[in-house]
């Protein structure tokens, strides 16, 4: 593959000027090769790097059996895989193989950087082959704007479709959004299908949700991206005749009806309104069960991070849940709850969440929405990002802009800097002199993972009723439930009872009043 910026020199250009499209141009094709070495990092490869495992999968025994993983992995394409019998007379020949891709990508100075733009392009290779697809290359052009009718240039346009022919692939990736149009006019130029990234997240949620609530979520975000893109073909799509039946006013009036492209959306409409009903009515047990760990004063730390970053191997690590591990993007959509305690043996719920992504479709933010609310109604946010991506500040902006969308800014945040076993120390050394409340940890090994604990007890809320009790023996139910909750400052057993001096939650302060011996400020 070597593809160019540029078309030919002509012959009246400078040398100087020839040497530095040259130039532009094998930095162009190693940039590239960049990308397409680099996107097998964020994909389940069968075989993890050497330095971070010495098994295949790369799971340690925090992990558990993986059975989700087994399950999902047993329905995974692959490529050269047939269905060919031995005796092809009685059968048709079949073979299941990867959609075969090439991507495509506009950036501006003026927006990124190159660099910005190659771990941008690399990861929607990422995102492909997670989709299941092998990606043969790749096109990146600069310009101010993409093109309003074909995203691309004409000149990289052209280039793109010799490009796919000699490939012999049968999809192009745009890395954008692209409006109906946009699309239509690529597909018309390079004669494959043409997505973009928003369709190909949507297709990795849609292959991940399993869940009932996460299904609705997934397809709710899916129609919201189908309905102004459907496409039609003016009256003949026509399914409705005008005229004096349907109301009209005779010859002259009667008109071609509803269309079926009308009749799609007001479907798809119906259809939303009924999943956005499901969804709300779904979030309910989830709503109930927050609140009474609230009205039970247990604090709740919520995990959110970009995609990969190792969200549930850190969950597994502090709670041995045994959440599904992938080293794929998305792996995780549906949300996991479990119990935790701090050092000092105080319970906190931690809960797993969807990971982010750069430009993170809109549809899936509001699908998700209700999901999302246990972040911005948790006591902590446990931000986990990858220490060894390629740009792990543009993670961390990546995922704050999303928490900000679903009002989640304002809660207390902890940095976890991940995978510090296989990090450049250099880059870990710069995020944690920029991020002011940040541990570096490593959930394969275990690096870390005392000192994450102690900062979490030392963020969660404290409890702010101060009082003194005399608890009877027979109501060593109140007794346990201070000190599983609340903070005991001192302790005695006497005759009449346990003697507590302690900081509780007000509703516990509540029942405990009429054991209380005196008021302290």
């Amino acid at each position: 593959m070597n593809q160019r910026h540029a078309s030919a020199t002509p012959q009246s250009a400078e040398p100087e000027t020839i040497d530095r499209e040259t130039d532009a141009d094998l930095e162009f094709d190693r940039a590239i090769a960049r990308i397409l070495r680099g996107h097998g990092n964020a994909v389940a490869s069968g075989v993890d790097d050497d330095r971070r495992s010495d098994d295949s999968d790369g799971h340690t025994a925090f992990d558990g059996d993986q059975l989700d993983l087994a399950d999902r992995r047993a329905l995974r394409r692959a490529a050269g895989l047939s269905t060919e019998l031995s005796d092809v007379t009685e059968v048709e020949y079949r073979k299941l193989r990867l959609e075969r891709v090439v991507l495509a990508g506009v950036w501006s100075s003026a927006d990124s950087n190159r660099a910005e733009a190659e771990v941008s392009l690399q990861e929607l290779s990422a995102l492909a082959a997670t989709a299941g697809s092998d990606v043969l290359a790749g096109v990146l052009q600069r310009r101010s704007t993409p093109d309003v009718a074909t995203y691309l240039g004409a000149g990289k346009a052209a280039a793109l479709a010799d490009l796919v022919a000699a490939e012999g692939a049968d999809t192009v990736i745009c890395d954008g959004e692209l409006s109906a149009s946009q699309r239509r006019g690529l597909e018309d130029i390079v004669k494959v299908k043409v997505v973009d990234r928003t369709a190909v997240i949507l297709d990795i949620f849609a292959q991940h949700a399993k869940s009932r609530e996460g299904k609705a979520q997934v397809e709710l975000a899916q129609l919201e991206y189908l309905l102004p893109r459907l496409r039609g073909w003016g009256e003949s799509m026509s399914r409705q005749a005008g005229g004096r039946v349907a109301g009209g006013a005779g010859i002259g009036s009667r008109g071609p009806g509803e269309t079926k492209i009308e009749l799609d959306r007001r479907r798809i409409r119906g259809r939303m309104a009924k999943l956005r009903r499901e969804i709300k009515g779904m979030g309910t047990a989830r709503v109930e069960k927050r609140s009474l760990r609230h009205a039970r004063a247990v604090p709740a730390v919520s995990i959110a991070g970009y995609t990969n970053a190792g969200k549930s191997s850190l969950l597994n690590r502090l709670t041995g849940a045994g959440v599904l591990v992938e080293n794929a993007l998305f792996a995780t959509l549906d949300p996991t709850v479990r119990r935790a305690q701090t050092p000092e043996g105080r319970p906190y719920t931690l809960a797993d969440t969807v990971g982010f992504v750069r430009s993170l479709p809109h549809q899936l933010v509001e699908a998700f929405r209700s999901t999302l609310e246990e972040v911005a109604e948790s006591d902590v946010v446990l931000h986990v990002v990858d220490g060894s991506h390629p740009d792990p500040e543009g993670q961390l902006a990546a995922v704050r802009s999303v928490l900000a969308d679903v009002d989640a800014q304002d809660v207390p945040e902890l940095v976890a800097i991940n995978k510090a076993d296989v990090a450049d120390p250099e880059v870990l050394d710069r995020l944690l002199r920029k991020e002011k409340n940040a541990v570096a940890v490593s959930a394969r090994t275990g690096q870390g993972v005392e000192e994450l604990l102690a900062r979490i007890s030392e963020m969660l809320p404290v409890p702010d009723v101060e009082l003194e009790v005399v608890v009877p023996y027979d109501r060593g139910e109140l007794v346990h439930r201070v000190h599983t909750t609340g903070q005991v400052l001192d302790e005695e057993h006497t005759a009449d009872g346990t003697r507590l001096l302690a900081r509780v939650r007000p509703r516990l302060a509540a029942e405990l009043e009429q054991y209380r011996l005196s008021r302290t400020a």
